[in-house]
């Protein structure tokens, strides 16, 4: 595609984007459905030019006035993915010179607000929790997160499709913790894989990944994934059960569930039933009550663990949606934790970085549930094998009470598990 249609094309994309009616993501398979002509270098210089935007977007709304043309040509410039003397050759002379300008700025020249590219009601949270190290994640936010596969555990070997990959020319490396986990180097065309295609590798974070070994689902169990989504997690379980015992999917949206049903079939998986409730006092929660032998709570919430992926959420999240997310955690917690019988495991996790949906809702629940009592994270890691399990922690005397995960200390989404037992 010429420069000048290409960058014509970034900037549409840009301006549909920053409405933020919808995600991110959902708006740009949109425009890639409406817009079939498009081939894949096109479509990946959409993409990630859209999603530095995201990322950088406080900076780009400093740097933008100063240009000229429509705002959304501007920003698509600044974050234009390619080439600089590919983009410059789609530019006119004032604009090439503006760039010139843009691109000599220095992080020293720049507000603390412009380097961090965060909203301020996310700053002050973060900074009580890091510390010195808030810019460190500040910095990784503003990068792409690695892509990890999940070897399938009931069928493949990691070494065995490590070595499957590279003679498919994809070189892969084991993830530092899951012993499930290969990381990637790009984006390959995955689904094109004879591995994809027989269900040896799905995408997953290696975070992801860690919340389902903190469940330790065991052969023969009975076992809730209370709030399935698409699935990734309850795959996971089911491999460790080695497709045993009976585990339910339950979830809200019957059209996620419908996700996981390809999935599902390429997993080689028979002990998953997926069922759609109404809400988390159905039923079928009501008749499974007291006799769950675990159950994984991963809990909807802000996301904001996963900026690397979706800097949309920092820009659609706020402080009152957050608000209304703590009231749905607890209640749905709380139902999830009837489920447990005596000696049962309960895990309640989010892909947050925020206290109020992580710690705060952990602490309510054991001080409201004496019949449950905190098992440490890290020493369960520690006896799954799990390398550097403290180093994944913290809280407690110990600091290793709960699973918390952070972009820039350990290469995964921010994670925060934490895990009792049902006396």
């Amino acid at each position: 595609m010429h420069p000048k249609a290409l960058l014509e094309a970034t900037a549409d994309l840009v301006g549909l984007v920053l409405k933020f009616d919808h995600p991110a993501d959902q708006v740009v398979s949109r425009f890639f459905r409406e817009h079939r002509e498009l081939g894949p270098r096109e479509r990946s210089t959409l993409a990630e030019t859209v999603y530095a935007v995201l990322r950088k977007k406080l900076l780009f709304d400093h740097l933008s006035p100063s240009g000229v043309g429509p705002k959304e040509r501007r920003m698509a410039i600044l974050g234009f993915h390619g080439q600089r003397d590919f983009l410059k050759s789609a530019l006119s002379d004032a604009e090439k010179r503006w760039l010139d300008n843009c691109d000599a700025i220095t992080p020293e020249d720049l507000l603390e607000r412009h380097r961090h590219n965060l909203p301020e009601w996310l700053v002050a949270p973060l900074k009580a929790q890091l510390g010195g190290e808030f810019w460190a994640l500040a910095q990784s936010l503003q990068q792409p997160a690695p892509l990890d596969l999940r070897v399938n555990a009931l069928t493949d070997k990691r070494p065995d499709v490590e070595k499957e990959l590279a003679l498919a020319g994809i070189r892969s490396v084991p993830t530092p913790y899951s012993p499930w986990g290969l990381r990637v180097d790009g984006k390959p065309p995955l689904t094109k894989l004879d591995a994809f295609a027989r269900g040896a590798i799905e995408v997953q974070d290696e975070g992801s990944q860690l919340l389902a070994l903190l469940l330790d689902a065991k052969r023969g169990e009975m076992v809730v994934d209370f709030c399935a989504g698409a699935g990734g997690k309850t795959l996971a379980i089911g491999a460790m059960m080695r497709s045993t015992g009976r585990l339910y999917a339950f979830d809200t949206s019957a059209h996620r569930l419908d996700a996981l049903k390809p999935r599902l079939a390429r997993s080689k998986l028979s002990n998953v039933h997926p069922a759609a409730i109404a809400h988390e006092r159905d039923d079928r929660v009501k008749r499974l009550a007291g006799k769950i032998d675990r159950v994984l709570v991963d809990a909807p919430c802000s996301g904001l663990g996963t900026l690397r992926r979706n800097p949309d959420l920092k820009w659609r999240q706020s402080p009152e949606s957050v608000r209304e997310l703590t009231v749905k955690q607890a209640a749905i917690l709380q139902s999830a934790a009837r489920l447990v019988k005596s000696g049962g495991r309960l895990v309640y996790a989010t892909c947050s970085v925020l206290p109020d949906e992580n710690e705060a809702i952990a602490e309510a629940f054991g001080a409201a549930n004496p019949d449950f009592e905190v098992v440490d994270a890290g020493e369960l890691l520690g006896a799954l094998k799990i390398p550097k399990a403290a180093g994944l922690c913290a809280g407690g005397e110990g600091g290793t009470r709960y699973l918390r995960l952070w972009p820039h200390r350990h290469d995964t989404d921010g994670f925060f598990a934490a895990v009792w037992r049902r006396k």
